[in-house]
């Protein structure tokens, strides 16, 4: 088995791993847009390194509207065929596609992180089950990384490492302030 995540960023990485490790993974978002970023993101890393991912984040961000639900659930065919020409992005049918019609179901919640919020806590396995109900393109995997990169499902970070008990803490205080 490989090193832990944290432990291979320990070793030394590339810059944008490490500042994603050390200021995102795992960490609790509070805004629609950041979830559906979120989840946008890793449905594209299915088959591809997350370094790439990384390195093709701000052309994402620009080609999603700054990952807006509002604007990326109002996207029409135009916007469809745009995002297939954009060489910033991953120009895959299938995930454009999802992150469209993901948009419009994300629109139809009263609140993205109130419907985590309200199915948390939930076992891997039931996740799965109810990702693969509401939206398109979220395998188990895919559901996986999106549920621990955001904090609802624990394994983001070793216990020895600091930011291992910097999200606790946030954690904690987010349970305190609702």
């Amino acid at each position: 088995m490989g090193l832990s995540y944290c432990a291979a960023v320990r070793q030394g990485t590339d810059q944008w791993n490490q500042h994603y490790h050390d200021t995102e993974y795992g960490f609790p978002l509070e805004r629609d847009d950041e979830l559906f970023e979120r989840l946008v993101l890793e449905i594209n890393q299915a088959g591809l390194s997350w370094l790439t991912i990384l390195k093709k984040r701000e052309g994402f961000r620009k080609a999603y509207h700054g990952f807006s639900v509002a604007k990326v659930a109002a996207y029409g065919e135009e916007d469809r065929a745009r995002l297939l020409a954009d060489a910033g992005i991953i120009r895959n049918r299938l995930k454009v596609n999802a992150a469209i019609e993901n948009a419009k179901r994300i629109q139809a919640m009263v609140s993205f992180l109130d419907f985590l919020d309200s199915h948390h806590p939930r076992d891997h396995a039931a996740w799965c089950k109810l990702f693969k109900q509401t939206f398109l393109f979220t395998g188990g995997e895919i559901v996986n990384e999106f549920l621990v990169s955001t904090g609802y499902l624990s394994g983001a970070h070793d216990p020895d490492c600091p930011v291992y008990h910097q999200i606790n803490d946030l954690k904690s205080a987010r349970r305190q302030s609702r």
